[in-house]
């Protein structure tokens, strides 16, 4: 009898463990699929024209080199989030883009890159466009 309830429990044991590497691997696929369609999402495009005025001077002030009216303005944006497409560190940064009313930078961004495409961000990285011009 113990032999049998011995052989029972390693059993149970066993599909157990084997059950939960099962969950593991499956939790681990369906987070890197998460991580592979953020990273390939493709975004939305919006015209430069339809965005707020502050945009469009944030925009020309980047294409000039500055001014900027805060001092956080050209730091390297990270791409934490994975929205946008994925480049190596440093391709990114970004820009604030100011919201009448507020006294802090508040939500808005322009995030440029490298090559001389830019993105606005109008809920602080939740979402992006892509600007068109």
């Amino acid at each position: 009898m113990t032999y049998a309830r011995n052989f029972l429990i390693s059993l149970i044991l066993i599909f157990g463990l084997f059950g939960n590497v099962q969950a593991w691997d499956h939790g681990r696929s369906h987070h890197h699929q998460h991580d592979h369609a953020a990273q390939t999402a493709v975004l939305s495009e919006v015209w430069l024209s339809s965005l707020p005025p502050e945009a469009r001077d944030t925009l020309r002030l980047i294409k000039q080199g500055g001014s900027f009216p805060y001092p956080r303005d050209g730091v390297v944006f990270s791409n934490r989030e994975r929205i946008l497409p994925k480049q190596h560190k440093g391709y990114y940064h970004e820009y604030t883009v100011k919201t009448p009313g507020i006294s802090h930078r508040g939500a808005r961004r322009i995030v440029s890159g490298v090559v001389g495409e830019y993105y606005y961000t109008g809920d602080h990285y939740q979402s992006f466009q892509r600007i068109k011009e």
